[in-house]
């Protein structure tokens, strides 16, 4: 796929997720468009610091209980994407509250790598403190053993 192609997929698919309405926000292309064997690398070196493989434990693992920790449907806007090849780079910024009614409106930048259409690879750089003060440490009991 070309550049432009893939940065209108992921325009698209950040577009559909954007919709300041919790109940409008749609994450079905971002779902459709994430390879089986896909990996979430959150960067860094705090408890959220791992790689998600595969797209179960991406949707269930990472998002699933990223969801439990927000009071709505996660809300994050991107303002920037920037494409080479197979790759897209996304600035964003998220918009979301906890249950206590704490903010959580982290900074992203996000590299996705394609492959004929679908994501393989999303890196995640972020405020990790923020992210350990908002939604406390990622728990143990939700790692899968690598395989």
């Amino acid at each position: 796929m070309s550049a432009s192609t893939n940065k209108k997929l992921l325009q698209d698919i950040f577009a559909a997720a954007a919709d300041p309405d919790p109940a409008a926000r749609d994450r079905a292309l971002f779902t459709a468009s994430l390879a089986d064997d896909a990996q979430w690398i959150v960067t860094g070196q705090y408890s959220w610091s791992r790689t998600f493989a595969g797209k179960e434990s991406i949707l269930n693992d990472l998002h699933g209980y990223v969801r439990t920790r927000l009071r709505d449907r996660t809300r994050t806007v991107a303002d920037r994407f920037i494409a080479d090849g197979d790759i897209v780079v996304v600035e964003a910024k998220g918009d979301n509250v906890t249950p206590a009614g704490v903010r959580y409106d982290n900074d992203y930048c996000l590299v996705f790598r394609l492959e004929d259409g679908k994501i393989k690879e999303i890196r995640e750089y972020c405020d990790s403190i923020l992210t350990e003060k908002a939604l406390g440490p990622f728990p143990q009991a939700l790692l899968r053993p690598a395989s």
